[in-house]
């Protein structure tokens, strides 16, 4: 747990006359969230212009000279995915332009995080999205909760990927009444390593549900069907030829642990589209569990997650503001937010100044 960050960072301005050569930048994907940072830090927001013309290409105007200063330019990934990439880059390249000394994207939630893996005849889009940053002129990289900690690997600069987990920890002890009686779910095998690490330190149980209705994504097939198939006069035997894949057949879902009379937390990296946490659920109730929690790091509530989570079994969904949601939240009463801004603050603080950022990751593991 992050204890005595907030009396440290709660003003945690920077040490001597850092101030001077400290810039923050940010787009249009979430302002109210570098206002924050911007807040806490102590320093005011750089001026920078960035808007779209007729033709929708995208326009940065850097109001301040920047020569020479540190630039943390702070975008997140939202629905408005690929304009918040264009704006990011276009921004990063014109401090680079402008001889700033140091570039440092602070990209909360990562932009296609989730296609880090082949798939079909396609390609891995965030490696090609960690070069795209790099080449830009960013030098450094804060993020949060990479969908797969792999990702670093993409990057030719260094990454601070940073964990949401202390706050989620926190949230679970002070705002869920007789959370002694919880049990934290995986909601497919998948997550259970995520879930044992938060079970671990809160020295509660677990369950795994196992069998979806709906794919998951370590199940989707590779879908290269080439070369085309040689008719059967013109192959070897089966016996000693290549042997086939058996196809994966998914058993009815059902809940491995037992959650009949206690609080049921499903915890994960996002929340993006609901249907899964839906039916898990569902079956969750089914199975006895009186409440229902999901809690995750990024809440990017896409399409109508708000009417399903309204309609749907679940007490209450905790995200953080990693991605603005304030729409979504006027929709279903039953999201919650939690404030990360103070993380992310000290991270600068301490990239800034130098400073170790082990603290940040104390008694924090892999599977967070």
């Amino acid at each position: 747990m992050l204890v005595g960050l907030s009396n440290r960072s709660r003003n945690c301005n920077m040490d001597g006359n850092s101030t001077s050569d400290i810039v923050i930048l940010s787009g249009n994907s979430h302002p109210e969230l570098a206002d924050l940072i911007a807040n806490r830090l102590g320093v005011r927001k750089g001026g920078c212009s960035v808007y779209h013309k007729t033709n929708r290409e995208t326009i940065v105007e850097i109001a301040d000279s920047i020569r020479g200063k540190n630039i943390y330019i702070i975008q997140t990934g939202t629905k408005d995915v690929n304009n918040n990439i264009m704006e990011l880059l276009i921004m990063a390249y014109a401090c680079k332009t402008s001889s700033a000394s140091s570039i440092v994207g602070v990209i909360p939630y990562l932009p296609y995080s989730k296609q880090c893996k082949m798939r079909k005849r396609g390609c891995i889009v965030s490696k090609l999205l960690a070069q795209m940053m790099c080449k830009s002129g960013l030098s450094h990289i804060i993020t949060m909760d990479l969908h797969q900690k792999e990702i670093q690997g993409f990057f030719d600069c260094p990454v601070d990927n940073l964990r949401a987990s202390p706050f989620l920890l926190q949230y679970i002890q002070e705002s869920i009444p007789d959370y002694r009686n919880s049990v934290i779910v995986a909601r497919n095998p998948g997550s259970a390593k995520k879930a044992t690490s938060y079970a671990e330190r809160l020295r509660l149980a677990i369950a795994v549900i196992h069998g979806e209705q709906k794919e998951a994504e370590s199940d989707e097939v590779d879908g290269r069907y080439s070369p085309p198939c040689i008719p059967r006069s013109r192959t070897m035997d089966v016996s000693v030829g290549v042997p086939a894949h058996p196809a994966k057949e998914k058993p009815p879902i059902n809940v491995v642990g037992d959650v009949g009379g206690r609080i049921a937390i499903m915890v994960d990296d996002m929340i993006d589209d609901v249907q899964s946490f839906v039916a898990a659920a569902e079956v969750l109730k089914e199975c006895g569990a009186y409440k229902i929690y999901v809690l995750a790091t990024h809440g990017l509530l896409s399409s109508d997650a708000p009417r399903l989570i309204e309609d749907s079994p679940i007490d209450e969904v905790v995200v953080t503001n990693t991605v603005p949601h304030e729409l979504q939240k006027m929709q279903c009463n039953k999201i919650k937010t939690i404030d990360i801004s103070i993380l992310i603050s000290e991270a600068i603080r301490r990239i800034h100044n130098k400073e170790s950022m082990s603290y940040l990751f104390k008694n924090v593991t892999l599977e967070d």
